[in-house]
């Protein structure tokens, strides 16, 4: 087969699957990446240049060089996305099923807090957050309201991290077991507190706060130490200091 017919049945492949709802878009080579080293069901690799996607492989995650090799197929990127990443790869990878997100959020005793956000609108900051959490290795984000924290701008922010923890979308009854920490300016210092492991932290967005509803159902009202006249941090800023104050990833 010549590689233009290679390329030709790549890009028919990578356009019947496309529109799968239960397959999401890996834009670029550390999303790809981190996703096959938390062991995503990878479908279909394309790049416009392959050996440069191995060679980068190679020098920047050889644990799963062999992986991206055995993947990667050339075709035209600007064919098939909007945007090109400045890497030249993009994946096709299985959404885990809302079930196994849900068991894995439900399941107890559990040894690192779960994050919540509450009804958030900016889609980058939502994949901040879960980077934010796969780094700290927190059981999970949990999104209130209408975004999909599985939207490809949301999985492009989190550079693939969605696959290293649970991300799911649930409602206030749903919320998994443990203490409600609900971060608020007139919440108690959390410098003053021990954050459990099986907490729920949650946070509001930067202009609205926490929700009344989700307020009503906290156990407790949490502040991040802040100079006076600052109105607000960035949403993913506030997470990684609440993260931070709980403890970090161990072992």
């Amino acid at each position: 087969m010549s590689e233009r017919e290679s390329a030709d049945q790549a890009v028919q492949r990578w356009r019947e699957a496309a529109g799968r709802p239960d397959l999401v878009l890996l834009d670029g080579f550390h999303a790809l990446k981190h996703a096959l080293r938390f062991g995503a069901d990878v479908r279909l690799a394309v790049a416009e240049d392959p050996a440069a996607v191995r060679a980068l492989a190679a020098e920047l995650a050889p644990d799963v060089g062999a992986e991206v090799a055995r993947l990667v197929q050339a075709a035209p990127l600007a064919a098939l996305l909007p945007r090109v990443h400045p890497t030249g790869v993009a994946a096709l990878a299985v959404r885990p099923g809302a079930e196994s997100r849900r068991a894995s959020l439900a399941r107890q005793p559990r040894s690192a807090p779960v994050v919540v956000l509450d009804n958030p609108r900016n889609l980058g900051n939502v994949g901040a957050v879960v980077r934010l959490a796969a780094g700290f290795g927190a059981t999970g984000v949990v999104t209130r309201g209408d975004l999909d924290p599985w939207h490809p701008n949301v999985v492009r922010a989190g550079a693939g991290l969605h696959f290293a923890t649970a991300v799911e979308r649930l409602e206030l009854d749903e919320l998994p077991p443990g203490p409600l920490y609900a971060l608020d300016p007139e919440g108690e210092d959390i410098r003053a507190l021990a954050l459990p492991d099986d907490a729920l932290l949650a946070f509001g967005s930067e202009r609205h706060g926490i929700s009344p509803e989700l307020r009503a159902r906290a156990d407790h009202l949490v502040s991040l130490p802040m100079r006076p006249q600052v109105s607000s941090y960035n949403l993913a800023t506030s997470v990684a200091m609440a993260l931070f104050h709980w403890g970090g990833p161990r072992g």
